[in-house]
């Protein structure tokens, strides 16, 4: 069972300024695209909850690949041209939308394309939370320990408390999942929580 902090134990709780942040639950990261996370159907259900409980404060990411590798630079070029099948000269451009239920969900919230990993690069995020006066935010998505990852390390450096949802992320494979909600519970436990959604929507505020 996995240990989680007590809300107490927190100096932080959800309240109605606190936004939802769901990373990447696209149709390219199912069974139907180039890179499947085989846990993702796994935990939409959960994420869906989530998404629910105040759906005009849901942001959802998407993550967008270049057209050809070589519109990215530096090792994105390399990686692109290892992943060639899954840039946008080559992919079916449906595979970009939100995976379903999310894709109706979204309609009350936000949608923001992204290039690289992390949603807060290239994309506009940090200023439209601070204009719309966020005080946290709720991480779901994928993958635990790249995009979600990236994400929250910004997040953390912009100062908003981090609420983690254990059963709404997943990785692709169940050990680097486990290594990265360890390093959220030892080391970074000040400014991040992890919870799982029947505790998160106990405690988050309407």
């Amino acid at each position: 069972m996995a240990f989680e902090l007590k809300s107490a134990d927190f100096p932080w709780q959800p309240t109605r300024a606190t936004f939802h942040l769901c990373i990447d639950v696209q149709r390219l990261f199912t069974q139907d695209g180039p890179w499947p996370t085989p846990w993702l159907e796994a935990v939409l259900p959960a994420i869906a909850r989530v998404a629910e409980h105040a759906p005009e404060r849901n942001i959802f990411s998407r993550f967008v690949p270049p057209e050809q590798p070589e519109d990215m630079g530096g090792t994105w070029r390399a990686y692109y041209r290892h992943w060639r099948q899954a840039t946008l000269g080559l992919l079916d451009p449906a595979l970009l939308d939100l995976a379903a239920p999310l894709d109706l969900i979204a309609r009350a919230g936000t949608v923001i394309d992204k290039p690289v990993y992390s949603a807060f690069v290239g994309t506009g995020l940090a200023s439209f939370l601070a204009q719309q006066g966020a005080d946290g935010l709720v991480i779901t998505g994928a993958e635990t320990d790249v995009c979600v990852l990236a994400t929250v390390l910004d997040a953390v450096d912009l100062g908003y408390p981090i609420y983690i949802v254990t059963d709404a992320v997943c990785g692709s494979t169940d050990a680097s999942h486990d290594a990265v909600l360890t390093l959220y519970r030892t080391r970074f436990f000040q400014q991040i929580q992890t919870l799982s959604a029947d505790h998160l929507l106990a405690i988050w505020s309407r």
